[in-house]
């Protein structure tokens, strides 16, 4: 009910919106600030193609870096523009069975990385909730309340997991015949490491597209909270759901128009323009893996 009350207001707003002030406020852009917004972006990708780097250490496949990265950067630029069902799976698999990992090590690979993006969201998540940085309107104080309990339960889930990979004495079960080793204390604590600064490098993307205007823990709450509101809604790109709980968080503290502006400038930073680069790449990589010969490719 909270998310679907955001949307209604995200319809509302846009409705009686003027859409050339939000033109407007694109076009004041410098270029130096989309130059620093960008930097924040190339950031990210390369903390988030880390974590296929991480998989390939735990699974012991040979495929190179480059192999590595790039199946990465094309499974998650298409996972925020076409969903993870699509790109963050999907094209993991095709991908990767085209060097010639079979399905159980691309499945481990995958885990490792979903567990690895979100594990950093969990302690960040859970301090900007409990802390109430993340202030709604009066009509979501329920909402609030809810985020506040949330936040407790998400500060209980890294730090359990780190002890279990430094402590467990079994590191290793199967289900349905997949087996599922736990990582070693360094991986993990590198993997939490990586994940909040990932996290931290994309709140910086919209906070600088906001001009500074709107204290950076707030913008984190924001995208935190657009995060998992998008994940709940099942939206692909969360589109408008993140709109929304950015007008609602920030509603008051900004106009409406340069708000919808940073985040437009967002989505064509973060998800167009490496949506299109990692359209080019997959092409080629596809026409690479035509001629090449799949029992040389566990060697690339």
């Amino acid at each position: 009910m909270f998310f679907g009350g955001l949307l209604l207001l995200l319809i509302e707003r846009g409705r009686a919106l003027d859409w050339n002030q939000v033109g407007a406020s694109l076009a004041a852009y410098d270029a130096e600030a989309l130059a620093l917004a960008a930097l924040f972006g190339v950031l990210s990708y390369a903390l988030y193609c880390s974590f296929d780097l991480f998989g390939r250490r735990y699974t012991g496949h040979r495929l190179s870096t480059s192999a590595v990265t790039s199946t990465a950067f094309v499974s998650y630029a298409f996972n925020l523009n076409l969903g993870a069902l699509v790109g963050g799976i999907g094209f993991r698999y095709r991908l990767y069975s085209r060097y010639g990992l079979d399905a159980a090590t691309i499945t481990r690979v995958l885990g490792l990385s979903m567990v690895s993006n979100w594990l950093g969201y969990l302690p960040l998540a859970g301090a900007v909730f409990v802390s109430g940085v993340v202030s709604l309107p009066p009509q979501y104080r329920f909402g609030e309340m809810a985020l506040q309990l949330l936040g407790y339960g998400l500060l209980l889930v890294a730090p359990a997991y780190l002890a279990l990979c430094a402590f467990s004495s079994r590191r290793y079960w199967r289900i349905r015949g997949l087996r599922i080793d736990l990582p070693h204390a360094p991986m993990a604590f590198a993997q939490l490491a990586l994940s909040v600064a990932n996290w931290l490098s994309i709140a910086g993307i919209v906070w600088m597209l906001l001009g500074g205007q709107i204290a950076y823990p707030m913008v984190l709450g924001a995208l935190l909270l657009g995060a998992i509101a998008g994940v709940l809604t099942h939206v692909p790109a969360g589109l408008g759901v993140l709109e929304a709980v950015f007008l609602t968080v920030l509603d008051g503290r900004m106009a409406e128009a340069p708000i919808l502006a940073a985040l437009l400038a967002y989505r064509a930073i973060y998800y167009l323009v490496p949506g299109l680069i990692a359209l080019l790449v997959y092409l080629g990589l596809e026409a690479k893996a035509r001629w090449r010969p799949v029992a040389l490719r566990s060697s690339v």
